[in-house]
């Protein structure tokens, strides 16, 4: 039991996310993808369904497979706990959920696409983490930096590139991590 005390749950949200996120990749493998098309994918569906509603949510924590799960989760654990330490555990959870449910409407409302994964969530943390350091009325040139980087490649990519990746979802995450980094600091 010694083992244990030599670890620290250091970021509690970004931690429960990303084990909640591979509880929900397991169960997808050993559901053969019902669980993520049930609870943790979001598309347009009946809107008296109940669950519907819990999917705008929900998908954030479903991947189509390891390789997806990955490419999100190093981005998240590694810009991630410098995020809640910045903003708090409460604030990230707050921004999390309504990146999430923003990103779940739009897609429900314009695009007959099912989406899922935590890309739009990755995309608010990268803006989110150009807004750490921060000096009042000057705009960090890293924030510059990663719009020409990140936010013209998907709006190039979305236009240009027919795939099933939702660059939507990608620039919703960016805009969120926006306006949060904005109107938080």
């Amino acid at each position: 039991m010694e083992v244990i005390n030599y670890f620290s749950y250091n970021s509690v949200v970004i931690l429960s996310f990303f084990f909640i996120s591979l509880f929900a990749l397991i169960l997808n493998y050993i559901t053969k993808g019902k669980s993520n098309i049930t609870l943790f994918s979001s598309y347009r569906s009946n809107m008296l369904n109940p669950i519907t509603y819990v999917r705008l949510f929900t998908h954030i924590f479903g991947h189509a497979n390891w390789g997806h799960f990955m490419n999100n989760f190093l981005y998240i654990l590694l810009i991630g706990p410098m995020v809640e330490e910045k903003y708090g555990s409460i604030n990230l959870i707050i921004m999390i959920l309504v990146t999430a449910g923003v990103t779940g409407i739009i897609n429900s409302l314009f695009s007959k696409k099912r989406i899922l994964g935590a890309s739009g969530i990755v995309f608010m943390l990268i803006i989110l983490s150009s807004f750490v350091n921060i000096e009042s009325g000057k705009i960090p040139i890293t924030l510059i930096l990663i719009c020409i980087f990140y936010v013209v490649n998907e709006i190039i990519q979305g236009i240009f590139k027919k795939d099933d990746v939702s660059h939507m979802g990608h620039l919703i995450g960016a805009v969120c991590g926006f306006i949060f980094g904005y109107f938080i600091f």
